[in-house]
C-alpha cells in the first residue's frame, strides 16, 4: 500500500519493521500521518515473525510533534483521538518498539519516542515537551513520563518546557543509546537489534513485553481516555490555553490571563 507521509521498510528477513516519518523537515505527526501509522499497525496484526518496529524521522529531526493548528478547542477532540488511537493499537500488538532520534524530537514526537521500549539518539538529538510555553498539557507524556524516568524529571520537564539533549536523556533513563559522534545512530539500533532481539521468539517477545509493561500498558489505556478528558473539558475551556494556541499561530507573544 502507498503512503503518502511515511514509509515502510522491512530488515533482517522481515523480523524488523521500520516506520519512518517521511514529511522532513518537521515531520509534523499531522493527522493524516497518525492515520496513515494505524493503517500500518493495523495490516502487522497478523505478522507472527515481526519482533521490532523501529521509528525513525526522515532528514535532520525525528519530529517537530503534533501539528498545532490541529489542537485548536474546535479540533483537539480529532488530534486526541488520532494520536491516543496510535499508542492504545501499539499496547494491543505489544511488539517491542524503538525510535531512532535524530534532531529536535518535541511535544507529541517525543511522546511517540517516549513510549518506544528503546530511544536510540545520536549526539544532535534533543527531547522536550513544551506544551507548557503554549498553555497547553501534554496527555501521553503526562501518563507516561513520570513511569519512564521518575517524577522529579517528569516535573522539570512538562512544567519548564525546557528540552534536554541526548547525554541528559541518557543519565536520566530515557535514552538507552548514544551514537557516538558520526555514528549513524539506525546502524547503532539495527546492530543492537540483531544482537539482542532477533535471536528470541517473536511470540515470546510480545508476551514477555506485555508482563514487564503490564502496568505501562494499564496506565496508557485507563489514564489516556482520563487525560483526554482533562484536556477537553477543563484546558481547552480555559482561556489561556486559547489564547497560547492562539499566539503561536498568529507569531506573537501570548498575553495571558491567568485563568
Amino acid at each position: 500500500m502507498d503512503y503518502k507521509l511515511i514509509l515502510c521498510e522491512k530488515h533482517c528477513d522481515g523480523a524488523v519493521l521500520k516506520i519512518v516519518l517521511n514529511a522532513p523537515k518537521a515531520n509534523v505527526l499531522e493527522a493524516a500521518m497518525l492515520e496513515e501509522i494505524l493503517r500500518v499497525l493495523d495490516e502487522i496484526r497478523t505478522d507472527k515473525d515481526l519482533k521490532m518496529i523501529v521509528f525513525e524521522g526522515a532528514g535532520k529531526h525525528f519530529s517537530f510533534g503534533a501539528s498545532v493548528p490541529e489542537h485548536t478547542k474546535d479540533k483537539a477532540a480529532m488530534m486526541l483521538k488520532a494520536f491516543d488511537g496510535m499508542f492504545f493499537e501499539l499496547v494491543r500488538l505489544a511488539i517491542p518498539t524503538m525510535a531512532i532520534v535524530r534532531g529536535q524530537c518535541l511535544g507529541g514526537g517525543m511522546e511517540l519516542a517516549l513510549f518506544c521500549n528503546f530511544i536510540v539518539a545520536d549526539r544532535t538529538a534533543m527531547f522536550g515537551q513544551p506544551e507548557i510555553v503554549l498553555g497547553v498539557f501534554p496527555p501521553p507524556a503526562s501518563v507516561m513520563l513520570a513511569r519512564k524516568v521518575g517524577q522529579a524529571h517528569a516535573d522539570d520537564i512538562a512544567l519548564t518546557g525546557r528540552s534536554i539533549d541526548a547525554i541528559e536523556g541518557h543519565r536520566i533513563g530515557l535514552v538507552n543509546l548514544v551514537a557516538e559522534e558520526g555514528q549513524d545512530a539506525w546502524e547503532l539500533g539495527l546492530a543492537w537489534i540483531e544482537k539482542h532481539i532477533l535471536p528470541k521468539s517473536a511470540s515470546s517477545l510480545r508476551i514477555a513485553n506485555r508482563a514487564v509493561r503490564m502496568d505501562f500498558f494499564r496506565r496508557i489505556m485507563e489514564d489516556l481516555p482520563r487525560m483526554e478528558s482533562l484536556y477537553l473539558k477543563e484546558l481547552m475551556e480555559s482561556c489561556d490555553a486559547n489564547e497560547g494556541i492562539g499566539a503561536f499561530l498568529e507569531k506573537r507573544k501570548p498575553e495571558w490571563k491567568n485563568e
